[in-house]
């Protein structure tokens, strides 16, 4: 068992504070307008806050401008495409931020942003390729330094928002200019995910602008077509072939057709596409947390409040199930969350990180102006001043409700939330990232999905570290990892839900998988409370089992605790010494057994905030488990079964 408390508190409006805050924001925080705690009562936030946001986040970059303003070289380690690359990166993503705070006021722009974005226009496509000052790289291959078609969907995304007061505006020779590099992006080929909706952004703003032909169409419809083939259901694409559930439905998947529907006033394209966007929000809202914070799950992290991408997206075109005032309480708590949490530093630059920077939150292809990828969250300046998600009475975010557990049962997910602490947990049993075509390895083992669980106050300890939230088999001192996940169902009823996979346990050393070895999961949640059962079959003699819960730091105002249901022997915790996102060093709770052949396991685990919580063993009044089954007798009368192969789950109050 691992319990960590401190004292900790509550802000004005009620909502759940750790006080760790961070450094302050590079004047960001100081810079924004007073709170208007009439209108927003849950974060003091407006639509004047966002527009102070975006001046103050792109004055910062601005500084670090090529003289001609065609790159913005950012301070920090290259990404693994290079410094030029990254530059354009600059350029692009905070032009994407520009062109939301430009357009959603009408074309006032009293910084004056558009005007050093046409320079840079102008001055990165004179001669792209060339290895000057200026010149932007071209876009190639995305196995040939492609980053390039990333930034290219930004540019044209930018220019299509800002038309009447940048594109239009342009010097003809330039527009040719600009339109020829753009069009790299059709011709050459996108990593096989979401990265078929950056020609298929500039495929139609080349369209907007009257020079579409035969090779904008094929990228567009190319685009439209794998998106169908990518969707799952509940509202959720994977990204690519396989099973990558994760943050890019909201800044990427959903955000491009439906924006491009709607600056189209293309109705049938916004019909189906809007239709899938209103019932991603229906779970995908109930992912922050109450102090704004979206579950800390998936790549690319580091684009922070672009989380909030989709929320914006649907409250500008309509297609949402959110009243106005909680869109916009998602909205400001998770932009308020960051910039109070040390997300800029001193300089005013967004760092490489989560809160501040955290190397274990990146990706190789993570460079100084990726974080810049948050601008997408600007989308929501497109809702003019008087549009009702401005004008309505913030209201209470989902997770701010009564207690939710809420199954996806398309991408194999569980959603559990609960209002004492306004903590938001996912149970993982559907998500991954080897593609249908790829071998099980465990090298690839990546901690931002391979856990079981995942959260809106912690984040995954690090690959050279004790693994939180893992099912381990361990054979011959080698522990496994999980790669591929099966989901075997979800549900939710009256206040509990579950949701269940199969995995086969893969090996760092010594073989790759044992024959026959394999572990089904499964993760029922009530309340705060997390019955976690797995089966084991094929064991070898002498096999080793663990199970770790939620990873906390000494200093978080978070209980942490796993209590031992059945078929654990040994109890203990094991350090982190790499930390969290949220904490520099981390303890975990962990039991042990040993196995052979098939056996059951069971346990209780939770994570919370809730001040003195009741110890999980007397969450439980009796179990009985078999060879395929656990059976748990709440304290409250409640029962639970869970059966084994195949699996089934049933709940009744008491």
């Amino acid at each position: 068992m691992s319990e960590h408390s401190s004292d900790h508190g509550r802000d004005h409006v009620g909502n759940h504070v750790d006080g760790r805050t961070g450094p302050p924001s590079g004047g960001l925080l100081a810079a924004l307008p007073p709170e208007d705690r009439k209108l927003s009562p849950y974060t003091g936030y407006g639509r004047p806050h966002w527009e102070a946001a975006a001046d103050g986040l792109l004055t910062s970059a601005w500084k670090w401008a090529t003289p001609g303003g065609a790159l913005l070289d950012l301070p920090g380690p290259p990404s693994k495409s290079g410094v030029r690359s990254d530059g354009l990166e600059g350029y692009a993503r905070t032009f994407l931020a520009a062109a939301f705070r430009v357009a959603g006021a009408g074309g006032a722009d009293p910084h004056g942003w558009l005007e050093k974005y046409a320079s840079g226009l102008d001055a990165g496509t004179r001669t792209p390729g060339r290895a000057d000052a200026e010149s932007w790289p071209l876009i190639l291959d995305h196995h040939i330094f492609g980053q390039p078609m990333v930034e290219s969907a930004s540019v044209a995304l930018g220019l299509r928002l800002t038309r009447p007061w940048l594109w239009d505006r342009l010097d003809p020779a330039v527009q040719d200019r600009a339109e020829q590099w753009l069009r790299g992006a059709l011709r050459h080929n996108p990593a096989p995910n979401n990265w078929y909706l950056f020609p298929f952004t500039v495929a139609t703003f080349l369209e907007s602008v009257g020079r579409g032909d035969p090779e904008t169409a094929r990228a567009r419809s190319r685009a439209l077509e794998l998106l169908e083939v990518w969707y799952r259901g509940d509202g959720w694409y994977t990204d690519g072939d396989g099973r990558a559930f994760d943050h890019y439905n909201s800044w990427a998947l959903h955000l491009y057709p439906v924006l491009h529907a709607h600056l189209a006033d293309d109705p049938e394209l916004s019909a189906p596409h809007g239709a899938r966007l209103r019932e991603h929000l229906e779970g995908f809202s109930l992912m922050f947390g109450a102090d704004g914070a979206p579950v800390h799950f998936g790549r690319s992290l580091t684009y922070r409040f672009a989380a909030t991408a989709a929320v914006g997206a649907g409250a500008v075109t309509g297609h949402t199930p959110l009243p106005p005032g909680a869109s916009r309480r998602i909205l400001n708590g998770s932009l308020r969350y960051f910039l109070e949490h040390g997300s800029t530093g001193d300089d005013g630059l967004l760092s490489l990180g989560w809160h501040g920077p955290h190397t274990a939150t990146l990706q190789p292809y993570s460079g100084p102006a990726s974080p810049y990828w948050a601008s997408k969250a600007f989308v929501a300046l497109l809702a003019p001043e008087e549009h009702p998600l401005w004008s309505a009475v913030e209201e209470p975010a989902p997770s701010e409700g009564p207690d939710r557990t809420l199954a996806l049962p398309a991408p194999g997910l569980l959603v559990q939330s609960t209002r004492a602490d306004g903590i938001v947990r996912l149970h993982n049993h559907g998500s991954h990232k080897v593609r249908p075509h790829e071998a099980e390895d465990a090298a690839g083992d990546d901690p931002l999905y391979g856990r079981h669980a995942y959260s809106t106050r912690t984040g995954p300890t690090s690959r050279e570290n004790a693994a939180d939230n893992h099912f381990a088999v361990e054979i011959a001192g080698a522990a496994s990892v999980r790669r591929r996940v099966h989901p075997l169902g979800a549900g939710s009823g009256d206040g509990w839900g579950w949701a269940a996979s199969w995995h086969t346990p893969v090996f760092a050393t010594g073989p790759a998988a044992w024959p026959g070895l394999r572990v089904e999961s499964v993760t029922l949640a009530r309340g705060r409370h997390e019955l976690r059962a797995h089966r084991v079959s094929g064991a070898p003699h002498g096999t080793v089992v663990r199970q770790t819960g939620w990873a906390t730091g000494p200093d978080e105002a978070l209980t942490s605790e796993l209590h031992p249901l059945h078929g654990w022997g040994d109890s203990d915790e094991v350090r982190a010494p790499q930390g969290t996102a949220w904490t520099r060093w981390a303890l975990i709770p962990r039991l042990t057994a040993t196995t052979d052949g098939t056996s059951v396991h069971a346990a209780l685990a939770t994570l919370t905030a809730e001040l003195d919580p009741q110890p999980l063993a007397q969450a439980v009044a009796e179990v009985a488990a078999g060879a395929d089954t656990v059976e748990v007798r709440w304290a409250d009368g409640a029962t639970s079964r869970i059966t084994f192969g195949p699996v089934t789950v049933e709940h009744q109050e008491g």
